[in-house]
């Protein structure tokens, strides 16, 4: 059987390859070769193929490889019924959650406030203070009240002692 496959040709890091018609049992390698029908240079992603050859090779039974078939049909040139293409691989990716398309909008809004420095109305301002003296008036009164009630001694406490305090509150 014949198979219309890619041979490796160029130097290394350069990759060109030959697109040849061979027999299946015989490695891309081995040289020997039924017809060559063109070449695909993958750095361009240029393909230049004899149209007329490789659709008479079709015809005949040669069996193009996946991307051979692909190229190919890219190219224009029409596959036989027989052929068929392997589905493309698709990869699942990983942790989606952490892509940028996938962030909520809060997140990217908080990651640009960090950069800015906040902006602060007057009012809001005024509001501040008067509900902070509140709660400062409020916990000062509650250390005064423990200071008073606390002993100026400042020996041990026994376990039931502290409990009687307790239980007195």
């Amino acid at each position: 059987m014949l198979a219309i496959r890619m041979q490796r040709t160029g130097r290394k890091g350069h990759a060109m390859f030959r697109v040849v018609v061979q027999d299946s049992r015989q490695t891309p390698t081995s040289g020997k070769v039924v017809a060559q029908l063109g070449h695909y240079d993958p750095h361009n992603k240029t393909l230049v193929v004899d149209k007329d050859k490789t659709t008479e090779f079709l015809k005949n039974g040669a069996q193009p490889s996946n991307r051979v078939a692909i190229l190919i049909k890219n190219e224009g040139i029409k596959l036989p019924e027989w052929v068929k293409l392997d589905a493309p691989n698709t990869r699942s990716t990983k942790n989606t959650e952490k892509l940028r398309k996938n962030r909520k909008e809060e997140e990217t809004a908080t990651n640009t406030d960090e950069e800015k420095p906040p902006e602060v109305s007057e009012t809001a301002e005024a509001d501040k203070p008067a509900a902070e003296e509140v709660t400062d008036k409020a916990d000062t009164e509650e250390a005064d009240k423990e200071t008073k009630e606390a002993p100026a001694e400042t020996a041990e406490v026994s376990s039931e002692d502290t409990s009687e305090a307790e239980n007195k509150e």
